[in-house]
């Protein structure tokens, strides 16, 4: 057998068959043709990864990605070039009233794999931006579960969820009603709610107490307030009591929702995000976020062994949307992989609070593969 691309020579990392050593890969048709000892054999091209890490294509699964449909939105096959994450996971942007769109301009179209939670608001996050922001939860009459289930179902080989935001920016402090609301509808789709808390109200224990084993609380490391450690860097009982329960921790960084203190403290009590996200937008995207390989430069910093980061960006997210194929690599699985430099220097990075620190190292991109095609970083 000819393979269509082999890439040779790299320190594999794949957490979902805790693999961790050299070997080969080689790609055939789109897909992950043969590991190890079995891809041997010519190839029509053949990548030089050695020095570099290799991943499962990366994901992120926290991203803001309607372009040209949401004044938030960012552009995914660019940002997937930028990143090399293959997978990108739209956080709500799109609501039962414009996910039509959204798929037919952006998620087919896109050379980037892209999945969603839909917004349980039927407008999605309409008005977020420097000059007009407005919370789309805020407005009660736009929250129909029915709308939610009937869009989600004509959609679900794509939608791996229901997104809400809450908070007194988000929902202009009406409480915990559009959490259940969402709730509502993701118990008759049977799937998870990915839940946005800003400032209170409702508060941290309201949300939590709701959520469901399996859904996903986003900016987890968040500032205070709402965040999930005490003024003495204790974490909160609540927080300790959601995670046994099985509730997934996600970073969503963005502009406003990770910052150093809180980062550490978490990190100390044995608390790892369960997904390392982004939540790139168009304001997160000038900083203090930037992108995927940024946020995980931050855990890098913090000390957190690279292949627990690699998880967090890979089978972790795979395993909260359902989709677990997608964070592995295995023969006969989709063609992605992303290839990882590690750079040594000085590197300012800075969280939401505006505190800068100065790492000692950063990821950077080297290539990725998507649907067994080979692209360069930049």
């Amino acid at each position: 057998m000819t393979f269509d691309v082999v890439i040779r020579g790299g320190r594999v990392i794949d957490p979902a068959n805790s693999l961790d050593e050299t070997a080969d890969i080689a790609f055939k048709d789109g897909k992950i043709a043969a590991i190890g000892s079995n891809a041997v054999g010519p190839a029509n091209e053949t990548i030089d990864a050695r020095g570099l890490i290799v991943t499962p294509g990366l994901i992120d699964l926290h991203t803001h990605i309607y372009w040209g449909g949401t004044s938030l939105g960012v552009d995914p096959d660019a940002y997937m070039a930028k990143t090399g994450c293959t997978t990108l996971v739209d956080a709500g942007s799109a609501g039962p009233a414009n996910f039509h769109g959204f798929r037919a301009h952006i998620i087919e179209p896109a050379k980037s794999r892209v999945l969603a939670y839909i917004n349980a608001s039927f407008a999605g996050i309409f008005a977020f931006s420097p000059a007009v922001m407005v919370g789309e939860s805020g407005d009660i009459r736009l929250l129909n579960p029915a709308e939610v289930v009937r869009v989600a179902r004509e959609h679900s080989d794509v939608i791996v969820g229901v997104k809400v935001r809450v908070g007194l920016v988000a929902s202009d402090g009406i409480g915990a009603a559009p959490l259940d609301i969402a709730i509502e509808a993701a118990d008759a789709l049977g799937l998870p709610v990915m839940a946005h808390l800003d400032h209170p109200p409702p508060s941290r224990t309201e949300v939590l107490s709701r959520m469901r084993p399996g859904d996903v609380l986003t900016h987890c490391y968040r500032p205070f307030p709402a965040a999930p450690t005490r003024a003495d860097g204790q974490v909160r009982d609540e927080i300790l009591e959601a995670r046994e329960r099985g509730i997934i921790f996600d970073i969503g960084h963005g502009k406003g929702s990770f910052c150093w203190d809180v980062a550490g403290a978490m990190l100390d009590a044995g608390l790892p995000p369960h997904s390392i996200s982004s939540d790139v937008h168009m304001m997160s995207a000038e900083g203090p976020a930037f992108d995927q390989l940024v946020t995980l430069s931050k855990f890098l910093h913090l000390g957190m062994d690279v292949s627990n980061i690699i998880k967090a960006s890979t089978i972790g997210p795979a395993q909260a949307i359902g989709r677990p194929e997608l964070g592995s690599l295995a023969v006969g699985g989709p063609g992605d992989a992303t290839l990882l430099r590690i750079d040594e220097g000085a590197f300012p990075l800075t969280d939401a609070k505006g505190v800068t620190v100065e790492a000692r190292q950063r990821f950077g991109l080297a290539g990725f593969m998507r649907n067994g095609a080979w692209y360069r970083g930049r």
